[in-house]
């Protein structure tokens, strides 16, 4: 039996990074040509944390699954790729289980046009390290992979965090998983997998553990495994399987146990797919804050989001520097379909009040307008 108590002087682990003395990788530029949605775009990303928004089906979830399953093959850096065919399989291997196309064919990832097409994109690390892939729409299992600086890729865990959580569910999920066909994205047994680990030995740094602060606030708990099990243990209330747990609350518990288990530190690079999903809105607030705190560890975080409370927490940190005086440098983008091309571009600010097309605060204002149509009439 594990009990995580979310105090400074509780059980903690170190961080790898650090202690290893190698510095964190972030991603500095997405850029990509035919995929999905996108004709032809090049992003540049801030190396703290990035906000993107916009209506559905304009490719939120398709970049941050993009980027995750460029980096995931090498996260653990590339002792293992020992050849060619064993670097082009572990990308494409990555690729058809992250994004599961139609009898795991990549080619159907590339825009659809009529005749031969072929996608390519590139992600662009630190010290100009390069990962470029490409492959055309005929194509099942092959793709051509160039890797640039291959010799300074440094180690980094890139954790995938979807909108379902995934702690109540990771006692048989892995085995499951890897035996039978089942019908989710590869991100979720990737993080299960994170979440089947045991705790790490040694002290947090001072950043983990004002992380760990900034959750203990809101759970007011411990979190205990056994058994492969994790409950919440309140203080005069007992222990709460994470399945009797709101989905705020468990996702919260997975973030605590991936910090204590050493799988999130100073050098991970975190995709977090709307975390607003089935949370309270007074917690948005508390959440918002623990994204900073990882951030000022060093993690370089990218959050999908629909949702206003999210969207203006980040805000108020880039409007007024009194509340972000670590100077962490928060980038917004809005995804959007232009409407005489009707191809998806975006909009990238350093403040979300500056953003041309903002689909959160657009239906924020619609809706001001109705309720004033309704006390006031036309």
């Amino acid at each position: 039996m594990w009990y995580i108590k979310l105090k400074e002087n509780a059980i903690t682990i170190s961080d790898q990074g650090s202690k290893n003395g190698v510095s964190s990788m972030k991603i500095k530029i997405l850029s990509l040509e035919n995929f999905m949605l996108f004709e032809k775009e090049e992003i540049n990303w801030s190396k703290n944390i990035n906000i993107i928004c916009g209506e559905n089906s304009t490719g939120k979830t398709t970049l941050l699954k993009l980027m995750y399953s460029v980096l995931k093959p090498i996260s653990k850096g590339i002792e293992r790729i020992t050849s060619k065919e064993i670097e082009e399989k572990l990308f494409v291997d990555k690729l058809q289980g992250v994004f599961r196309p139609d009898e795991m064919k990549i080619g159907r990832l590339v825009s659809r046009k009529q005749g031969s097409n072929r996608t390519d994109f590139t992600v662009v690390l630190d010290r100009n390290q390069e990962i470029s892939i490409g492959f055309g729409n005929r194509q099942t299992n092959h793709m051509d992979v160039k890797m640039e600086q291959a010799n300074l890729l440094t180690k980094c865990d890139v954790i995938y965090i979807p909108t379902r959580e995934m702690i109540s569910t990771t006692e048989h999920f892995t085995s499951l998983y890897e035996e039978y066909h089942l019908d989710f994205e590869e991100m979720y047994y990737d993080l299960a997998k994170l979440l089947d680990r045991p705790l790490s030995k040694g002290p947090n740094t001072n950043e983990q553990n004002q992380v760990l602060k900034s959750f203990e606030k809101i759970m007011k708990g411990q979190i205990v495994r056994k058994d492969r099990k994790f409950y919440l243990k309140i203080r005069g209330e007992g222990e709460f399987e994470m399945g009797l747990l709101s989905d705020g609350y468990r996702k919260l518990s997975m973030i605590v146990y991936l910090i204590l288990s050493g799988s999130m530190g100073k050098n991970t690079i975190l995709f977090w797919d709307e975390p607003e999903t089935n949370m309270n809105p007074k917690m948005i607030r508390p959440i918002v804050q623990a994204i900073v705190a990882l951030a000022k560890m060093g993690v370089q975080i990218f959050v999908t989001t629909h949702d206003y409370f999210v969207q203006q927490e980040f805000n108020m940190l880039t409007v007024y520097p009194e509340l972000n005086q670590d100077n962490l440098d928060i980038q917004f983008m809005s995804l959007y379909k232009d409407e005489e091309t009707e191809t998806v571009t975006f909009d990238t600010q350093r403040t979300a009040s500056d953003l041309k097309h903002n689909a959160i605060m657009e239906e924020f204002d619609a809706m001001y307008d109705r309720e004033q149509e309704v006390i006031y009439g036309d």
